[in-house]
């Protein structure tokens, strides 16, 4: 896989804020020509995703350093199971351990979360889609993690996607002006506006707009929406949305369904390092 230049930019400066000008303990109690073998163990079961930016850390440290991961990116591991081994400089695999673990923690954690979703709505045309709602500085690792455990992307960014959303509605002057004004600029990219209402449903569509996230509605109203668009747009679902609910959503026949919680609230796995006695 690679890697935009900023998620190098990320793990060294988590590398920096972790370690600091030196790492007190380990300089202390490790010689420096001393090695050591290593393996990340899952102490419970998850989706694994994250291991190549474990392994970077790592190199990041030393470029010597080997690395061997046991199971692919999106794999369920079980409990005990060791999930990849490190070899090198002992104080190499202590100075990264925290770091390599933070990560592969958090995004498996994520990807677990976002497979639990895609099963609930297995066998229906929905897909699970993420947000923007991430961590500072790990968006792309993120997002990631959601694809790894069976989820798709939105945008990424600001940059990418034009999301019309109420406070543009309200500083623009209503749907209408802000999907003409929209599509005066980028009328090669589809345009998506945020409605709460049937209303703003069938306003969004005269404009023309290509996608409409229905914000907080009903079930109910969701499967109005659905009639109302008829297949003139791609509806998304959004708000409210849990792993309780998200099948009866998914069912009402819209095309996607967001969950910001797949990032912001995803409980980070258990993962050990332990070095070979």
């Amino acid at each position: 896989m690679e890697f935009p230049p900023g998620v190098f930019k990320t793990i060294r400066r988590a590398l920096e804020e972790d370690i600091g000008p030196a790492d007190i303990t380990t300089s202390l109690l490790i010689p420096g020509n001393s090695t050591s073998r290593a393996t990340y163990i899952a102490k419970e079961s998850f989706v694994l995703a994250g291991m190549p930016f474990a392994k970077e850390v790592l190199l990041i440290l030393d470029s010597s350093v080997s690395f061997t991961s046991f199971f692919e990116e999106g794999s369920r591991v079980g409990k005990g199971d060791i999930i990849a081994e490190v070899s090198g400089k002992t104080c190499v695999i202590l100075e990264g351990e925290r770091v390599s673990l933070n990560i592969v923690q958090r995004l498996s954690g994520i990807a677990t979360l976002t497979h639990a979703y895609a099963e609930k709505i297995k066998g229906l045309k929905a897909r699970i889609v993420d947000t923007r709602k991430t961590t500072p500085g790990l968006r792309f690792m993120e997002k990631y993690a959601v694809r790894t455990g069976g989820g798709y992307n939105h945008r990424f960014g600001l940059f990418d996607g034009v999301l019309i959303k109420d406070n543009h509605i309200k500083a623009a002057g209503g749907i209408r002006e802000s999907v003409r004004r929209s599509k005066q600029c980028h009328h090669l990219l589809k345009i998506e506006v945020e409605v709460e209402t049937l209303d703003g449903l069938t306003e969004a569509i005269e404009a023309g707009a290509d996608i409409v996230m229905l914000d907080n509605m009903s079930v109910a109203d969701m499967r109005k929406a659905v009639t109302i668009s008829k297949g003139r747009v791609m509806l998304e679902a959004s708000g409210g949305v849990n792993l309780k609910n998200v099948r009866e959503v998914a069912e009402t026949g819209v095309d996607l369904v967001s969950v910001g919680a797949l990032t912001h609230s995803a409980p980070a796995v258990d993962i050990s390092l332990i070095i070979a006695p």
